[in-house]
């Protein structure tokens, strides 16, 4: 009769590669999926500086070109050019009716990621609106992992 012993090695070993490669998969800093941005934290000021207001070595146009209250309405009635952060979180959507356009803790229920991905049931088009070329994955990403970490003033 054989021993279950080297199975349980076996086993123990995937268990242990399966929670490192897991643990290493939650990178703060997302460096592998970001894009244009590799080393782009889910923190409010790298996103607001990085995605919000450069247009990035892909061509994506800065979303303060069009949301600005500079000489002009801001696209959708959303100004990210003077308190990006106070138009964003726990704010309603001006397009969509009962919409917020960041619920801290829920990147799902955020209309902003909604309309970064272009979902179905969005008002208007998906952003940025003269795209493509869209935010890329890792981008939409680390925007998601910023608002499933609380969205923070950060």
């Amino acid at each position: 009769m054989r021993s279950c012993r080297p199975w349980g090695a076996v086993l123990t070993r995937v268990v242990l590669v399966a929670i490192a490669v897991t643990a290493t998969a939650c990178d703060e800093q997302l460096s592998d999926i970001t894009g244009p941005t590799p080393s782009l934290e889910p923190t409010f000021s790298n996103i607001r500086e990085n995605i919000f207001e450069t247009t990035d070595s892909a061509g994506r146009t800065a979303c303060v070109a069009c949301h600005t209250s500079q000489g002009r309405p801001p696209a959708g009635g959303l100004d990210l050019s003077s308190d990006p952060y106070g138009a964003l979180v726990n704010r309603p959507s001006r397009q969509q009716e009962a919409a917020v356009q960041v619920i801290p803790g829920d990147p799902a229920g955020s209309y902003l990621i909604q309309k970064l991905q272009g979902t179905e049931d969005i008002a208007g088009f998906r952003m940025p609106r003269n795209g493509p070329p869209y935010l890329t994955e890792g981008q939409v990403l680390v925007i998601e992992r910023w608002i499933q970490l609380g969205a923070r003033n950060d």
